[in-house]
């Protein structure tokens, strides 16, 4: 559980002697009412909702991602996930489609026990030429539970320590050293101190008067009464100091409790306390060290601001913003702000430049880029009994994501000046303005290769619809890419548009843009006859603020397009909108026969474009199968 356990629940998951998992599905009958399902046999519900193509362990609890690097010896990029609650797992890639588990049956590569470490091992990031040219790993090693910003802040329980890769990252020995970070800053009350992420930024080593390429780490936190904070470190010393010696320069990045970028809610809350936080910079092709300086940060926070209380809202957040240094300290300000992700279980994301010169990227063509992973929780941080030992495994990442700074020309009006998830880049005599925002997208090459290993492709034609109208053909599978772009008539003519998506008589989910509100809404409450007899079911309604602004038409001005990606794989639903907004969440839907898509438009009949379906997806664990 976030906080207190690091977001992920410490129970431990059966499995077989042989670490094969045995399903039982042919004994479920998906067009029958669904039973209580904790009481059905280990193993089931294995593959009922378990994604296809995305990063998951072969079985049991994934936490947050960290510790991702590109190896400098073999050129494979390795996704790391906190796992089982015991430590770190992971997995390597040279193309983001497949993956290859680094050990057998998803065992650690680091785990809780050390000197250091007695109790557990929370995120870290590594530094890929570390000691001696290795990938090494600075990371959070625990000496005390329970860890909550509502509670007082045990001196000693968060600490930061190295390990070092051996075997091709196989497995991370760590140091036989104390801690190379001790403590939080002295004399400051902090309600967490972990998470470090490393990086090296020529502009902060202009700002400091640094030697070019010092390594840097950023630590999550906050202070009691004060709110969350990033802490920043540089290594002193030089190669031979092995990184044992870092220097605290300052509290980075501060908030004050529970405040936020804007009353609203185009940017959430930055809450009580900051995790996961990571630094890179970006420009308009993607990872430039010398770009606009962004961040992306887990804020927790309490529905009620005078007495705080523990609660399970977080918001996975970016900010950008400048650098400068106020009373011999750098302090960051942000310009703009947003959410990474608009889903309540989306959580943790952790990213790592990664240059043209690597595997993934030479067969693909991409250039230097940040690429980001970020959590879904399948328990909703440890809150809810889900069936885990029917299903034997719980949560996943979400697909990777490519980000760099996004603009768009938009009239220049009330709706582009409101201080949003946006700033204005440039004004034009014309009428319009240049709008900056982070961009983010579906990593290029997982979207590319669904499209072209579909094993079916549905084409839907578009044209004027309105609410109920069903696709000619629907997939017949739960597992596809949809691609599909609405144009509205005007703000005034039309209330909502938008799809209905695994659907059947007795299920639906509905996705739409609501104009009252300006937001992406993905309605669950009709989701999964599940939750009749299974209260862990969660089928709230989940919404994130979306603005569409007025852009130059061929005649006048027009209401931009609603351009949607949707990524259904297994109980996966990933909904990526005008490659600036995203929403994922769980769909627990039961019923064989909900596969359906349907049409939604309210108000007035909206324009849809032809609509796209590639089916199947792609086995990213094709090593697992054989």
């Amino acid at each position: 559980m976030r906080g207190m356990y690091k977001h992920a629940s410490v129970a431990l998951f059966a499995k077989l002697a042989t670490g094969h998992i045995i399903s039982h599905q042919a004994s479920i009958d998906y067009a029958g009412a669904p039973p209580n399902l904790s009481t059905l046999a280990n193993f089931s519900l294995f593959q009922t909702w378990r994604p296809r193509s995305h990063v998951l362990p072969a079985f049991g609890q994934i936490g947050d991602p960290c510790m991702h690097y590109t190896d400098p010896q073999t050129g494979l990029f390795h996704v790391g996930y906190l796992y089982n609650g015991t430590g770190a797992s992971g997995a390597t890639t040279e193309d983001f489609v497949t993956y290859t588990d680094l050990n057998n049956k998803s065992a650690n590569f680091i785990v809780a026990g050390g000197k250091n470490d007695p109790v557990a091992v929370f995120d870290g990031s590594v530094i890929e030429r570390g000691i001696n040219g290795t990938p090494t790993l600075l990371y959070t090693s625990v000496s005390y539970l329970p860890i909550q910003w509502t509670v007082a802040y045990v001196k000693g329980s968060e600490t930061q320590s190295l390990a070092i890769a051996r075997d091709d990252g196989r497995n991370f020995t760590k140091l036989e050293h104390g801690p190379v970070i001790p403590s939080p800053p002295f004399a400051v009350n902090v309600t967490g101190f972990r998470d470090p992420f490393v990086f090296q930024n020529p502009q902060v080593d202009s700002l400091l008067k640094k030697t070019n390429g010092t390594e840097y780490t950023i630590i999550s936190g906050g202070t009691h009464g004060g709110g969350p904070s990033l802490f920043l470190y540089a290594h002193y010393g030089d190669e031979s100091d092995n990184f044992k010696t870092w220097e605290y320069i300052g509290e980075w990045w501060h908030e004050k409790a529970n405040t936020t970028w804007t009353e609203a809610g185009w940017a959430g809350r930055w809450g009580f306390n900051f995790e996961v936080g990571n630094y890179f910079a970006l420009d308009k092709d993607g990872y430039n060290p010398q770009g606009e300086i962004f961040t992306t940060v887990g804020a927790e926070w309490s529905f009620d601001p005078i007495v705080p209380q523990v609660s399970d809202n977080r918001e996975m957040l970016w900010a950008a913003g400048k650098q400068s240094i106020v009373n011999g300290s750098i302090k960051f300000e942000p310009t703009m702000a947003g959410s990474l992700d608009a889903g309540r279980s989306a959580y943790a994301a952790a990213g790592k430049a990664v240059a043209s010169s690597s595997r993934a990227s030479q067969k693909s063509g991409a250039p230097d880029r940040f690429l980001t992973y970020l959590w879904l929780t399948g328990d909703f941080y440890g809150t809810l009994n889900t069936p885990k030992a029917q299903q034997n495994w719980t949560g996943s990442l979400l697909l990777p994501r490519e980000l760099r700074v996004g603009c768009l020309n938009v009239i220049d009006n009330e709706l582009a000046r409101e201080r949003g998830a946006w700033r204005i880049d440039a004004e034009h005599d014309n009428g319009t303005v240049t709008l900056a925002t982070l961009h983010q997208k579906i990593a290029r090459e997982p979207l590319a290769a669904f499209k072209s290993n579909a094993n079916a492709v549905i084409t839907q034609a578009g044209g004027l619809r309105s609410s109920g109208a069903t696709f000619d053909r629907s997939p017949s599978s739960k597992h596809y890419v949809l691609s599909a772009s609405i144009t509205f008539p005007s703000r005034s003519n039309c209330t909502m548009a938008g799809l209905e998506i695994l659907s059947g008589d007795l299920e639906t989910t509905r996705i739409y843009y609501q104009f009252s509100n300006e937001s992406l809404i993905v309605d669950r409450s009709r989701s999964s006859a599940a939750v009749a007899t299974n209260d862990w079911v969660m089928t709230e309604t989940e919404s994130g603020k979306l603005r569409l602004f007025d852009v130059p038409g061929v005649i006048g001005t027009k209401v931009e397009t609603l351009d949607l990606t949707i990524v259904v794989d297994g109980g996966i639903v990933e909904v990526h909108v005008n490659d600036r907004f995203a929403l994922s969440t769980w769909i627990w839907s039961w019923y064989e026969d909900s596969k359906n898509i349907r049409f939604i438009a309210e108000g007035s009949e909206v324009e849809f474009g032809n609509v796209t379906i590639w089916e199947g997806l792609i086995d990213a664990w094709p090593e697992r199968s054989t």
